[in-house]
């Protein structure tokens, strides 16, 4: 039984996946199998996989007709053997220690899953990182430390990514915990990221960041604003799952509004302006429905977000002026001035003052060198 194995979903993804085929493969954990799904790619990316599991048969490939992120990953999580799943997106990478960090720390508290920060990037024109560091927490002293997700429902506040971590197959296997086979790419990790929440019961979140989430793929399902309501669709998909049991009903139904709310503001902000008003009617009515239902709770949400959920509840139009329309209006006004708060944002930037920091040295001694000559 390998000791880890990784699902690669892929489609379309040719410019990208050398970098994340060779992070892979190049893993200090070699006992692993890589089950990659080509669903139904158009492009060089079957071709590329091909070329990877002739020098290397730990790669397994499915090739199959395009159906969906969620039925793709369904057949890796059924194909899998190893002891621990964990997933990569195709046009991300890894720290090539990754997956031996996490399966000693996993093994080592016997764990459902553990997960680990991560960084968000993009690459400029001459080929620049630019890198971004998110901890799952903003709490230090939520880490490196054993908890019961099951019983935590405000662990549900964490950052929401299914690809930063790994998890034990039999705890998969025992929740017959699967995606949501809607199709193409519509945000089925949502709900599977929600069962292992709710069925874990040994878990932790550590403060290393292995995992390299791409930023800058236009193809990305997170650019795509024709997908308006797949969001939707996938939050009606996980409040049936938690309402098949009344006590994990109870114990998540505020925490889940929370996230739901979150992840809606996100899809506002994401799709094409002549979708917006539609949509925040839509999910006004939604939210109060909720409400009416007891599902909200003001104590879970934090001051600024209750005061956008009120609003949006009693005036979704004075809603969508006020978060749509003013912005785009501030934009339009003066929009060198935006450019440059923006600018502003990413030197005052965490990662931008440590690059430069770093990168100090070595141009001052290659400036040294020029003038020498």
């Amino acid at each position: 039984m390998p000791k880890v194995s990784v699902i690669i979903p892929t489609y379309n993804v040719e410019p990208y996946l050398v970098e994340c085929m060779e992070s892979i493969t190049r893993q200090t954990l070699k006992d692993i199998e890589i089950i990659c799904i080509n669903d139904g790619s158009t492009d060089g990316s079957l071709k590329i996989l091909q070329e990877y599991a002739a020098k290397d048969d730990r790669i397994k490939i499915v090739d199959k007709e395009n159906g969906g992120y969620g039925i793709g990953m369904n057949i890796g999580l059924d194909m899998a053997t190893g002891e621990y799943i964990g997933i990569l997106e195709p046009d991300d990478y890894v720290a090539i220690t990754m997956y031996e960090d996490l399966y000693k720390v996993a093994k080592d508290s016997d764990l459902d899953f553990v997960k680990a920060d991560f960084y968000r990037f993009q690459r400029g024109e001459t080929g620049n990182m630019y890198l971004v560091y998110n901890h799952l927490s903003k709490n230090p002293e939520d880490y490196n430390k054993l908890f019961n997700p099951s019983e935590t429902p405000e662990a549900l506040l964490y950052i929401m990514n299914t690809w930063s971590g790994i998890y034990k197959r039999d705890f998969i296997e025992k929740y017959g915990i699967r995606h949501n086979e809607t199709p193409g790419a519509s945000f089925q990790d949502n709900g599977f990221w929600f069962q292992t929440f709710v069925y874990g019961k040994r878990a932790m979140i550590i403060d290393t960041p292995y995992y390299r989430n791409r930023r800058d793929n236009p193809n990305s399902s997170v650019k795509n604003p024709e997908k308006v309501y797949c969001m939707n669709v996938e939050y009606d998909h996980i409040r049936d799952i938690l309402m098949k049991d009344e006590e994990i009903w109870e114990r998540f139904k505020y925490m889940y509004s929370v996230k739901k709310l979150h992840n809606y503001f996100a899809t506002i902000r994401r799709i094409s302006d002549e979708f917006k008003e539609e949509y925040i009617g839509r999910i006004s009515e939604e939210f109060k429905r909720a409400q009416v239902k007891g599902e909200l709770k003001e104590e879970v949400f934090d001051e600024k977000l209750w005061k956008q959920l009120q609003l949006l509840m009693a005036s979704p139009k004075k809603f969508y002026h006020e978060f749509v329309i003013e912005p785009q209006i501030r934009a339009n006004a003066n929009p060198d001035e935006d450019m440059r708060r923006k600018l502003d944002d990413i030197k005052n930037s965490t990662t931008y003052k440590v690059g430069k920091a770093l990168m100090y040295l070595p141009c001052h001694v290659k400036e040294l060198i020029k003038r020498g000559k």
